[in-house]
């Protein structure tokens, strides 16, 4: 895989230096309510510091503002009081929101230029946003000399793991979610490669219907049924087709999640994106759950990417015991099914 130039290799001393950093954190009444993201982008903004960096301006998108009337929702200043915290040097900036500017997501020149004006030198730290064409992710690249963070050149090298020749096996897929088409591309790319591909959640009930797959795939057995779509719905465990008539499939079943568990076990790589069923809803979270436990106890390469499956390994207490957890959603997949991603490649190689 072709890894970019490093900010390790940059001169940054007395320089101005424009960062672009995955700071798309949730919120809640006005609050950081997960700062991980902000947290993974401290090293390269400490490391610039270190290194006599005269200003270092941030940029992020923050949600997805539509109208005027959202940017008091989504104003960067929660995420700028918080990493005033974190890292109280009044050489940081942390810019509005990118996403404010209507020609960011358009990759706009102009905005590109603004962005670019008066500083010295890019630095791109936002893997999550890397697989963007945007004037924050790529147009600025093209302006400035550019090169990548030390987020961005961890999340290349430990997920282009995956890809190499020489993985150590067995190697492990375990995917899951709603929507098996986000993910079929990128299960066709590995799942050739895989000894097993495991998949629950909404997924496996659109692959039984239609398997769009030419290797073997190992489904669900059992779920746990629910009376209705609802947090505190009757349930029970049945198998996979004998299901008390009407019911939903909310969860794989505990029969599901001691196969897939002795499965995930034996691997020496695994890679885990989705979850088992809507584990939002405590009685329905236990599947996912045991599939967190079991990545945790592999004694193998561990890789966890998306949203749910990130937020799944913290809530089951195991993410100290993953390999590689992965800040990027829709980047990763795409590095994976082997795409080039926009804001990697407007960056010199190393």
């Amino acid at each position: 895989m072709r890894l970019p130039r490093s900010v390790r290799d940059a001169d940054v001393a007395g320089k101005v230096v424009l960062v672009r950093a995955d700071l798309n954190v949730p919120l809640e009444d006005g609050k950081v309510a997960d700062d991980a993201r902000i947290r993974a982008s401290l090293p390269t903004l400490r490391l610039l510091l270190e290194r006599g960096a005269k200003e270092i301006r941030v940029c992020s998108h923050l949600g997805r503002p539509k109208t005027e009337e959202d940017h008091a929702k989504y104003t960067m200043a929660p995420v700028r009081e918080y990493i005033a915290g974190l890292v109280p040097d009044e050489r940081i900036t942390v810019l509005e929101n990118t996403r404010f500017n209507p020609g960011e997501t358009k990759n706009d020149p102009g905005y590109a230029a603004e962005l670019a004006d008066g500083c010295d030198l890019y630095v791109n730290d936002a893997f999550g946003s890397a697989h963007r064409a945007h004037s924050s992710t790529e147009g600025v690249a093209r302006l400035l000399p550019a090169y990548a963070g030390l987020l961005l050149l961890d999340e290349l090298e430990n997920l282009g793991k995956l890809l190499t020749d020489d993985l150590e096996r067995p190697f492990v897929i375990v995917s899951g979610g709603a929507k098996v088409d986000d993910k079929v591309a990128v299960l066709q790319n590995l799942g050739s490669r895989a000894d097993h591909v495991l998949i629950g959640g909404k997924m496996a009930e659109d692959v039984r219907e239609s398997n769009p797959f030419t290797f073997d795939v190992l489904l669900p057995v059992d779920v746990v049924a629910a009376e209705s779509f609802d947090r505190d719905a009757a349930c029970q465990p049945a198998p996979w087709d004998d299901r008390p008539e009407g019911w939903l499939g909310l969860d794989v079943g505990p029969e599901t999640a001691r196969e897939f568990g002795e499965v995930i076990a034996k691997a020496k790589t695994v890679f885990w994106n989705g979850p088992m069923g809507v584990f939002e809803w405590p009685k329905f979270a236990e599947g996912t759950f045991a599939v967190a436990r079991a990545v945790a106890d592999c004694d193998g390469y561990t890789v966890v990417g998306g949203g749910d499956s990130v937020r799944a390994v913290y809530e089951a207490g195991v993410a100290d015991r993953i390999s590689w957890i992965s800040t990027g959603g829709g980047a990763s997949l795409e590095l994976l099914e082997g795409k080039e991603l926009p804001g990697v490649a407007a960056i010199p190689a190393a």
